[in-house]
């Protein structure tokens, strides 16, 4: 970390840093742990033109707080300087998940999907990894998941040519797939990217969520993430389902969920993910 900035948040946080430590982590933006004489930080930085992306992280994470279902770090600033931009919170000290930990963690989500809205979306877009998000508003799932989700993705995996035009369903034939199995689904808060790097368990067993991507979506797409690389533990699992249980369509909802991540992950990462995104495409459209 450049000097300029290390003293520039020692006088926004009033404090002199003792030590910083390079925390590792993430794909995107540099992760650093701050130590002041009294407390722990933590600092994520990119270039200045990411400056949106933290704020809309920590709009985010102020949304879920704001809830008091789930904790979230305290954020206490994003801003530019010079030609970064940084997103400063406090530093969750924590610890590999126990049963009892994931049980926790299952029925404390839960209790945020039980947190609604008139409509599908948010009030703002923002970002998945380092792509946008849009959240325009929509009264219809089926709608809000085409438009804002799938749609989005095909087209740039198109433009990147990741995906040919043949292998990318249409608009229509989307939607009529999706009616069949998109049936009396209500908005609920998500996390957005809730994978096992944006979960945290603090050293006194209680859960945080970090680094979301929030809107109002079907509470499964937060299940059908955590399912996608390798799954969280099984009393998670027990305790979120006692609150929304499997119905017969869970299964086939999950693959189209992860679909948009699946496609995500082909326009960040490239071609390793042609394959499982191609064999869902297949097996629904």
């Amino acid at each position: 970390m450049v000097t300029n900035l290390k003293s520039h948040l020692s006088n926004r946080l009033n404090q002199t840093i003792t030590k910083v430590s390079s925390v590792s982590g993430g794909d995107i933006s540099q992760a650093y742990k701050i130590d002041t004489a009294n407390n722990s930080y933590f600092l994520k930085l990119n270039s200045a033109s990411t400056l949106n992306m933290f704020q809309t992280e920590a709009y985010g994470l102020d949304l879920i707080a704001k809830t008091n279902t789930i904790k979230t770090p305290k954020v206490l600033a994003f801003d530019s300087f010079e030609n970064s931009a940084f997103l400063l919170m406090d530093f969750v000290e924590s610890k590999r998940a126990t049963t009892e930990d994931f049980k926790l963690l299952g029925e404390q989500l839960a209790t945020l999907h039980k947190c609604s809205s008139d409509n599908f979306g948010l009030d703002k877009d923002n970002y998945i990894g380092s792509l946008p998000q849009s959240n325009s508003a929509h009264k219809n799932w089926v709608e809000f998941y085409t438009h804002e989700r799938l749609l989005p993705q095909l087209e740039l995996a198109k433009q990147k040519g990741l995906l040919s035009v043949a292998e990318c369903p249409s608009e229509q034939h989307i939607k009529n797939q999706l009616e069949l199995l998109f049936k009396g689904i209500k908005p609920s808060l998500l996390h957005g990217d809730l994978w096992s790097g944006n979960y945290l368990i603090s050293k006194n067993g209680e859960p945080y969520l970090i680094d979301p991507a929030v809107y109002y979506g079907h509470n499964e797409v937060d299940i059908a993430m955590t399912k996608l690389f390798g799954g969280f533990g099984e009393s998670f699992y027990e305790s979120y389902h006692s609150y929304y249980p499997l119905d017969e369509n869970t299964s086939a909802r999950i693959d189209i969920y992860q679909l948009y991540y699946l496609l995500v992950h082909l326009n960040l990462f490239g071609s390793s993910y042609y394959s499982s995104v191609k064999s869902i495409l297949q097996k629904y459209f």
